[in-house]
């Protein structure tokens, strides 16, 4: 937490900004006094707010947005059924109360430092055999890499700082603190659940620890329901492409090994499980994890994918349900 310098929250809001609702900026959203039960109409302010405590909880939303959308909804109900309250997927008095136990600061100032600028960013090819040529798939903005970092959209990171320049070292900005309150525990056994999208991790009396929204397959290739287990862990991992074993490749492709790198096709890790060809991996596109169909495998946002590689290892049971 030493990079950031926090800022408390100011009181005082202009009559203008009350009528037209709360702002998204970084007075507001750190007010625990902020009030207002997440929906669909819910404030932009709101609901970031409890975007970041649910993703500091273990409870992640996927890519943070300050949007109310389904992956938000479906990580308040997972949080609510962990904290023994009504299931509603929406944050009345009592979870608002609860989830705001958490009193740390939600925004804060970050400077960006030359690390965070340097790059390189490179325009990356679609074509899977032009990846292969590539020494490494890294991130193609600095935006994106900060997405990544704050476990935000670009979009958010855009609108929480007008007229900033996200590429630029010693740019001073406001960004979401996502560190967990307490590390996640080692697991027991997590469980995949296609019915509702998502991973969940849980401990040896069958307690749910952490929550994970989740792309699990496809029509073409459906989930591999059944009782499996984790086989090894492989972080930042080279994708071995065997067009064969998808559909929809491209007929003139050959057998390829592309590069590591956050924009690989499994991300920044790899958890093999015990059924052939199947793992659960992260992507190069958080805004779609939970919300659009994969290949089979289990695919998460790549920090979620990072988290989960420091809590299972091989022998861990992986269940996964229609």
């Amino acid at each position: 937490m030493s990079a950031y310098k926090f800022v408390l929250p100011l009181l005082a809001l202009c009559s203008n900004a009350l009528a037209a609702g709360p702002s998204l900026d970084l007075a507001t959203v750190n007010d625990p006094a902020l009030r207002d039960e997440v929906g669909r109409k819910a404030s932009a302010a709101a609901v970031l707010r409890a975007q970041v405590l649910l993703e500091r909880a273990h409870f992640s939303v996927g890519e943070i947005d300050a949007g109310y959308g389904s992956n938000t909804r479906k990580a308040i109900l997972a949080w609510q059924t962990r904290m023994g309250l009504e299931a509603t997927g929406r944050l009345d008095e009592a979870s608002w109360a609860k989830l705001n136990e958490d009193v740390n600061p939600i925004l804060a100032s970050y400077t960006l430092t030359a690390q965070d600028v340097q790059g390189p960013f490179l325009k990356l090819p679609t074509d899977m055999m032009d990846k292969a040529k590539l020494e490494a798939l890294g991130f193609e903005s600095a935006a994106e890499a900060l997405g990544e970092k704050f476990h935000a959209s670009p979009k958010l990171l855009a609108r929480l700082n007008p007229g900033k320049d996200l590429s630029l070292s010693g740019e001073v900005l406001i960004v979401p603190i996502v560190e967990p309150t307490q590390a996640l525990a080692k697991a027991a056994k997590v469980v995949v659940d296609r019915s509702d999208s998502a991973l969940t991790v849980l401990d040896a009396d069958g307690v749910v620890m952490g929550y994970f929204p989740a792309s699990t397959g496809s029509e073409h290739d459906p989930l591999p329901v059944g009782e499996w287990s984790i086989k090894g862990v492989a972080p930042n991992p080279e994708f071995f492409y065997s067009p064969e074993l998808f559909w929809d490749a491209d007929p003139t492709h050959a057998k390829a090994k592309i590069p590591p790198g956050p924009n690989n096709p499994v991300g920044v890790a790899w958890i093999d499980l015990s059924k052939e060809h199947y793992g659960i991996h992260g992507t190069p596109a958080p805004s779609r994890v939970g919300k659009t169909e994969s290949h089979g495998c289990i695919r998460l946002t790549n920090w979620s994918a990072a988290a989960l590689a420091l809590v299972v290892g091989p022998g861990t049971p992986a269940i996964l349900q229609e």
